[in-house]
């Protein structure tokens, strides 16, 4: 077995909430579980007892009912909660710190902080607002917003009727705007004026203006001031400012919350592939607060006065993550613009200036963070930081011992993974468990996680599906417009009835945790071998020469054959002795079938707007197929590099 990178103190494991969670339980139900085995086993035989028991034992707002599962042997309809009432504005507001709330940093450009009672206005008179307009239960509010407070809060004020939130950030093209808000057909939309990247102001309204052509339901405009104090809004379709939205209508004494179904819609997410239009994917209210709960408390070990910090946008899951922080306590961080403006140091100047305690980023900074030679370890204090989270792609070993080596020793390194499509995790943290490189710690309290081969039998020590085998609360309620469930069903239910199929390629390893090695429908077949994408990128992205790369299969002569493209630092060529040198760590690292058979040089990788690889695109460029959904890149020019290649047209 490996050694650890990082084990937590005994002081650290007894002063967790995980223990005093599991110590609570024992208490509660006649227990007697050693550790945190023990007790995972129990959240998955005694899920309806576990699942309640987090609501009682975190002290949440509203009532569950009698019933806690009903139909819980089917997937999907199975049924949390059936007679619950609870509202989700309700419970964050309740624990919303008074002091700081929210701190928000927008590169070195703004800097500002709401206490919890401006948080309480805000969210009060915004509610008012909302209500003047028509906004009701069960309808649509939309945002095109950077990740600041007024975001927060009219998300707040939605959640607070009982309507549903949606966002996007405001670096989405027209298209891509309207293919998700159309689909949803708001009753308000929220933009701002501009926003701050890399140092500069980026103006959205004539961008708003075109995308309120597609959005016909759309009643009011708010238009929240940025980068100007007082901007123009008369080119805007029903547009007003956001303090002139807010002026009639002072801060309630208490603010009213619509108390709704533990299923109601609470956020609409959207899928980020490039086969189509966007599927709208609807998370609901009670299951998304009591995950997020979990996740925040016991995985992550969030407590109340902590100072929570993502770096995310309004259209990544982990927004919506990160603002949950408020049921649990913790001043939110909130952080708009590019991690590198003015240089790689401003997120830790941040952690510094702001005593950050949980660090929450992704695989791709810390891979630039590395590439770039920074060492914050060596400039920066750090000592409040306790974790860092790292999600969007497979968090690397050689990136864990960066972290350790240049980063900070005495830290919690989680690397966590779920989705959009659960708005939460499926594998991540343990703060009371050792750290190993490239290895996510367990499988989340309550989640049944799998790897399943071709026949679906679990099996350990082998790559295979992700799966999940019993219900949990936070499964989506479903699709927008999908009023059969087909679309639904198809996506996840298809493959292995009755399981929940994620689309990851994993494994469980000796140590207990989990290993990811890219998403299934990417996985590599050459001559029916599988191959996860993410065992190339490892041994690729260590040469100093290449900076990032991404590698499909090309259908090739009856089979199929890897093709590795990769993007090269300045002043670098691809001659055939840097080809030698990557064939040869690939074939000695991994296996004679994962080398590729072609190697390409390119400029640019296209991403999606959260920052994953996309391979499938890639692979469809390679083919000459149409790529459908290109507003789902952040840089969609970059597929031209990759269409009609001339290397990759002969053997």
């Amino acid at each position: 077995m490996d050694q650890p990178l990082w084990s937590p103190s005994e002081a650290r494991i007894a002063a967790s909430n995980l223990t005093a969670f599991r110590e609570a339980a024992n208490g509660r139900f006649g227990l007697r579980l050693a550790g945190y085995d023990d007790l995972y086993n129990w959240s998955i035989a005694g899920k309806e007892d576990f699942w309640r028991f987090l609501w009682e034992w975190a002290g949440l707002k509203g009532d569950l009912g009698p019933v806690t599962l009903l139909d819980g042997d089917k997937m999907p309809g199975a049924r949390w909660f059936p007679e619950a009432r609870l509202n989700y504005a309700e419970n964050l507001l309740a624990n919303a710190p008074e002091a700081e709330a929210v701190v928000f940093w927008a590169e070195d450009k703004v800097k500002r902080r709401w206490s919890g009672t401006e948080l309480k206005d805000n969210v009060s008179r915004l509610q008012r607002a909302l209500k003047a307009v028509g906004v009701g239960k069960g309808d649509r509010v939309a945002a095109v917003m950077p990740n600041m407070p007024e975001t927060l809060a009219a998300m707040l004020a939605t959640a607070s009727l009982g309507a549903i939130w949606s966002s996007c950030s405001p670096d989405f093209g027209v298209q891509g705007i309207t293919d998700r808000f159309g689909q949803i057909e708001p009753t308000v939309l929220f933009a701002p004026d501009a926003y701050w990247y890399n140092g500069k102001a980026h103006d959205v309204r004539a961008k708003i203006a075109e995308v309120l052509e597609s959005l016909p339901t759309v009643k009011a405009t708010v238009i929240v001031p940025y980068v100007d104090a007082a901007p123009d809004v008369s080119a805007i379709r029903v547009g007003v400012t956001y303090p002139d939205f807010l002026a009639p209508f002072p801060a309630a004494e208490e603010i009213e919350f619509e108390r709704v179904p533990f299923n109601h819609p609470l956020f609409i997410l959207y899928s980020s592939g490039t086969t189509g239009k966007p599927k709208c994917i609807v998370h609901g209210t009670g299951g998304t607060l009591l995950q997020h709960v979990k996740e925040h408390r016991l995985h992550s070990d969030v407590k109340p006065g902590d100072r929570v910090f993502y770096y995310t946008t309004c259209g990544w899951m982990m927004w919506n993550w990160l603002v949950s922080g408020l049921a649990n306590g913790a001043t939110l961080l909130l952080y708009d613009g590019s991690p590198f403006a003015p240089d790689g140091n401003i997120l830790f100047d941040y952690a510094d200036a702001e005593r950050m305690t949980l660090f929450g980023t992704s695989a791709k900074f810390i891979q630039q963070l590395e590439k770039s030679g920074l060492e914050p370890i060596k400039t920066h204090d750090l000592s409040t930081v306790r974790a860092l989270a790292s999600t969007g792609s497979p968090l690397m070993p050689e990136n864990f011992g960066f972290v350790y080596r240049a980063i900070k020793q005495d830290l919690h390194l989680a690397s966590i993974s779920g989705g959009t499509d659960i708005v939460s995790c499926f594998v991540l943290g343990n703060p009371t468990a050792p750290v190993y490189a490239g290895e996510l710690q367990t499988a989340g309290l309550g989640m049944a996680v799998e790897a399943f081969d071709d026949a679906g039998h679990a099996v350990r020590g082998e790559k295979g599906e992700l799966v999940c085998t019993r219900p949990f609360p936070c499964m989506p309620v479903g699709f927008w417009a999908d009023p059969d469930g087909a679309k639904y069903r198809a996506a996840y239910f298809e493959r292995f009835p009755n399981v929940w199929t994620h689309g990851d390629f994993i494994e469980r390893t000796a140590n207990g945790g989990w290993v990811i090695y890219g998403r299934s429908d990417a996985v590599l077949n050459p001559g029916g071998v599988r191959i996860g994408t993410a065992e190339i990128y490892r041994q690729v992205e260590q040469l100093p020469e290449i900076l990032e790369a991404v590698c499909i299969g090309q259908q090739w002569d009856g089979d199929v054959r890897v093709v590795l493209f990769v993007v090269l630092r300045e002043d670098t060529t691809l001659d055939k002795a840097l080809e030698d040198r990557i064939r040869k760590r690939i074939r000695d690292n991994c296996s004679p079938r994962h080398v590729p058979a072609k190697i390409v040089a390119v400029s640019d990788i296209p991403r999606t707007r959260s920052g994953k690889i996309t391979e499938l695109a890639v692979r469809d460029a390679v083919h000459g197929r149409p790529i459908k959904n290109t507003e789902a890149l952040s840089n969609p020019q970059a597929l031209d590099e990759f269409t009609d290649r001339p290397e990759l047209a002969g053997s």
